[in-house]
């Protein structure tokens, strides 16, 4: 049975391999492609909606327990390139 993760954009529980891990180094999102990087990671799904809604609504800041804003510029490239 695959893990389950909840995606901080949308609230939807799905598997772990459907989901983007990302995590906060040095006040920026870093993808996480192999799931492996040390520290908290947030979970999101490979698209612009899931995103956008993790961003207005602040999760990746709640989710990764940082203060102040993040750098969101490498995963939106990332999710940009995919569509």
């Amino acid at each position: 049975m695959e893990p389950v993760r909840t995606c901080v954009g949308c609230r939807r529980r799905s598997p772990r391999s459907t989901l983007l891990r990302v995590v906060a180094v040095d006040s920026r999102l870093v993808l996480d492609e192999r799931a492996v990087m040390p520290g908290r990671g947030a979970w999101v799904h490979d698209t612009q909606e899931c995103l956008e809604a993790a961003m207005r609504r602040h999760a990746f800041v709640r989710a990764l327990r940082v203060s102040g804003p993040l750098d969101t510029q490498t995963i939106e490239q990332h999710i940009q390139r995919k569509g």
